[in-house]
């Protein structure tokens, strides 16, 4: 089981390997695995409220009218559940997914733009079942695609054909994504950025302060392969940088004890800004499967308890 000391827990039995996940060509059945894995294994732990508090759903009681009845949580769960106020909890988030270089490094079959890429997917597909509107932006040195929050038609499938691009670019910038999407966004929702952070930290914090003061609530999805949080290499090697393919001869045993002290205090920094600012923060290793991650993802959502509406038609609207 995965759990806190106070919240609820997530059958370990339903999730998935990240490699056996990634054999899965297709992203968006990747994402779909990972979704339905999840309600699987959340209805399996005693905590079932959780997801109903989560959803804004509640048992369904004798007299309640059944036209109001979900049939795909029933279909999930095997247990009647009634949505309330939909047309005032549905959600507008836009994902923020890095496409840089860097996120081709791998050691475990797959790279973190893989990883980062199915994450994203998850996140949509999540929301997307549940009517929420969901957007999309892509970035390296600076914005590749953007799409609206929308929650239409053949609109899934367009984000997920967004994020199968393949990595690419010459640097990571955190600052150009943040600034677009502070401009692109008027009403307030959910932002979720997916990077490695491999890049200067100095301006993030400026750029997450504008969207923070704008009323939206955000989380940040730090992905590291697990060699890059220990420096997993045994033998002395030339290393060369995929941004800038400058070359660095390294010996592991040497450089270990002063990389793992470096990246804890970048970890650490980047950690801090959130949680001034009231951003969840969510570090993942390549090696966590994926259910962990929305599980995660949820919790803070319910830690927070802010609830967002949107104005208008609840099947999609401009960003």
């Amino acid at each position: 089981m995965i759990a806190s000391a106070s919240n609820p827990t997530l059958s370990s039995a339903t999730l998935i390997d990240p490699q056996a996940l990634m054999s899965i060509r297709s992203l968006e059945l990747r994402a779909r695995a990972v979704v339905e894995g999840f309600w699987t294994g959340l209805h399996r732990s005693p905590y079932h409220g959780f997801s109903v508090e989560f959803t804004e759903y509640r048992q369904y009681s004798p007299g309640d009218d059944p036209r109001y009845l979900d049939w795909r949580v029933f279909a999930r769960s095997d247990r009647y559940f009634i949505k309330k106020y939909e047309d005032e909890t549905n959600l507008r988030c836009h994902l923020l997914a890095d496409q840089s270089r860097s996120m081709e490094f791998g050691t475990r079959g797959f790279t973190k733009a893989h990883y980062a890429a199915t994450l994203a997917a998850t996140l949509a597909y999540f929301l997307h079942l549940q009517g929420d509107a969901v957007g999309l932006l892509t970035f390296d040195e600076q914005v590749r695609d953007y799409l609206p929050a929308r929650h239409r038609k053949g609109h899934l499938r367009h984000l997920m054909l967004a994020l199968e691009q393949p990595a690419g670019g010459r640097a990571t910038d955190l600052n150009a994504p943040l600034e677009r999407i502070t401009t692109l966004i008027r009403k307030r929702g959910l932002v979720a950025l997916i990077s490695d952070f491999l890049a200067p930290l100095d301006r993030l914090e400026r750029n997450l302060i504008a969207l923070t003061a704008g009323g939206h609530e955000m989380n940040v999805f730090h992905v590291l392969d697990p060699a890059e949080l220990n420096l997993g290499v045994e033998q002395p090697a030339l290393f060369e940088d995929v941004e800038s393919a400058g070359t660095l001869y390294i010996d592991p045993a040497a450089a270990r004890g002063g990389y793992v002290t470096k990246l804890e205090a970048h970890c650490h920094a980047l950690r801090a800004t959130c949680r001034k600012l009231g951003i969840g923060y969510h570090l993942l290793s390549t090696a966590q499967p994926l259910e962990v991650a929305l599980f995660e993802f949820m919790q803070e959502r319910m830690r927070r308890g802010r609830q967002f509406r949107r104005a208008g038609n609840p099947a999609g609207g401009a960003a």
